[in-house]
């Protein structure tokens, strides 16, 4: 029986995906290449320092870990710019229903995100205060597919893994979830997110109560 409700946040909660695009492509292009929307698929759900190794791979860059880590800073600080202006306006469609679905139902709900600017973004949102539990890029050390972010995300609720639900947006994600041994909803299609165990486009109009009858 599902007892919690294990949110990512990118792509589920805001859609910033395009913020990460527009930040990681100015670093690559201040590197001397270029990357495009299909390469930034392969990027989500997984950590910024993950994420510029691939990036540098990509462009054939080789850098040392100093100059590493002003990179991940100086891709956060044009990230942050962006969030900085991010309003009530920019929650996806359905998310503020479900919550209190979740809430209705006396169900728990954590945070499980590998971005560390997660408390932030929420604030600007004005979610904060709606979630038992954040587990975010702060608190683990390992990206997605690893399980480590939910698993955290099930302990921080006092629930057993199996008790959990993910919402994903990301393929690697719903392997992670399913690596945790919970089942995932996938926010995307059958053809980009086959291996989650049910597809919405989001979550307007949806009962939560239906989805979790479909899913038991």
């Amino acid at each position: 029986m599902i007892k919690g409700i294990l949110f990512d946040l990118d792509g589920v909660i805001v859609d910033t995906a395009v913020y990460h695009y527009s930040a990681w492509r100015r670093m690559a292009n201040e590197l001397g290449f270029d990357i495009d929307e299909e390469f930034n698929e392969t990027l989500k759900g997984i950590s910024r320092m993950d994420s510029i190794d691939r990036i540098l791979e990509k462009g054939g860059v080789t850098l040392s870990k100093e100059e590493i880590l002003k990179l991940a800073t100086k891709k956060n600080e044009w990230y942050l710019e962006m969030v900085e202006k991010m309003t009530t306006d920019e929650i996806l469609p359905g998310i503020e229903t479900v919550i209190g679905q979740i809430k209705d139902l006396g169900l728990k709900m954590s945070l499980g995100s590998a971005s560390k600017n997660s408390p932030a973004i929420l604030n600007k949102i004005g979610l904060m205060d709606k979630f038992d539990a954040i587990v975010d890029g702060n608190s683990v050390t390992k990206s997605k597919p690893d399980p480590e972010v939910f698993i955290k995300g099930a302990e921080a609720l006092g629930l057993k893994n199996e008790e959990c639900l993910v919402i994903e947006d990301a393929f690697a994600g719903i392997e992670a979830a399913h690596a945790a041994g919970m089942k995932a909803i996938g926010i995307g299609s059958k053809e980009n997110l086959p291996n989650a165990d049910m597809n919405l486009s989001s979550f307007e109009g949806e009962s939560l109560n239906d989805i979790l009858k479909a899913l038991a």
